[in-house]
């Protein structure tokens, strides 16, 4: 019977052998800084599937400059410098913060591309007054709740070469964007570009497939997945975790929780899930799941359990 999948798939076990000889660069102490909420990423972890990911990005980088020096041989013109981009994907709570650290880790130990940057879409939201303004408040998350035409222009400035560029940030602890607070990336090798919907096409717009895409800017994309009932148990632990660290402060936005019983806790965040983030993940995130070059799933451990490469 013909395969007619777009995807290579492994399972970790095939997988560990295509690390080869990639150094393993990380302390456990490195990795304990690495990891998020609640997300036992191992060392061995490290070593068989990200490892391998790390050398396979590395590849791709490399192929990718020498189409820049063919293109500059034809042209004779001198090698533009233009940084490569990846995008990583999914569900809230499914990882996708730790993986994109622990890759600009991994990526940065290679001598070619030493400056490896990551931008959040996080930071693109609009604020919580914008989103009031907007009528937004429950949606916050979904497509329209970010400025969009910000994040692309921050995309096209990064391809186009230009240097010492802004990304306003957010923060979880406060759920709100910092105003007039930015980080700043200067001169990287390597973009890695998180978000929810950073795989998204199409929408409501009929005329949207005219539209430019934060994935076109992409050069590679990874898409972190598990399955939705799992995820779910994740987002519950996560925000009861958030709870418990933010009632002894009352600045911060979880800290309204703190007072209700776990009972009363587990069900709020159980609805929340329901109405807003599962709607999101199945409207606007997992549909586009096989637009990405090399998906992670997850089994309920957190560990990547299977890995599915697009064939070139």
């Amino acid at each position: 019977m013909v395969n007619h999948t777009p995807f290579l798939e492994f399972t970790r076990a095939n997988w560990r052998q295509f690390r080869q000889d990639t150094p393993l660069t990380l302390t456990e102490s490195e990795l304990a800084r690495l990891r998020g909420r609640n997300e036992p990423i191992s060392l061995t972890e490290v070593e068989e599937v990200f490892l391998p990911i790390a050398r396979l990005l590395n590849l791709y980088v490399e192929a990718t400059q020498e189409l820049y020096h063919a293109t500059s041989r034809f042209l004779g013109t001198s090698v533009p410098r233009v940084p490569y981009i990846i995008g990583v994907a999914g569900s809230v709570a499914v990882g996708k913060s730790t993986i994109s650290r622990l890759l600009k880790s991994l990526l940065s130990s290679w001598p070619a591309h030493r400056e490896v940057d990551i931008v959040t879409t996080d930071g693109f939201l609009f604020s919580n007054d914008e989103l009031a303004r907007r009528g937004l408040e429950e949606r916050k998350g979904f497509p329209e709740s970010y400025d969009v035409q910000k994040l692309i222009e921050l995309l096209s400035n990064i391809k186009g070469g230009k240097t010492d560029l802004r990304i306003p940030i957010y923060s979880h602890e406060y759920y709100d964007i910092i105003q007039d607070q930015f980080e700043t990336i200067h001169s990287p090798d390597i973009v890695i570009v998180e978000g929810l919907n950073v795989l998204q096409v199409g929408g409501a717009n009929p005329r949207a497939h005219s539209r430019v895409y934060v994935s076109d800017y992409f050069d590679f994309s990874i898409y972190v997945d598990a399955d939705p009932r799992v995820i779910e148990e994740w987002f519950i632990e996560r925000f009861m975790s958030f709870r418990l660290q933010a009632a002894e402060n009352n600045e911060l936005f979880m800290h309204q929780f703190s007072k209700m019983s776990d009972q009363e806790a587990k069900k709020l965040a159980q609805d929340i899930w329901i109405s807003i983030n599962a709607k999101n993940l199945f409207e606007n995130v997992l549909p586009y799941k096989n637009r990405a070059n090399l998906i992670l799933h997850k089994g309920q451990d957190h560990v990547v359990e299977k890995i599915l490469l697009r064939k070139l």
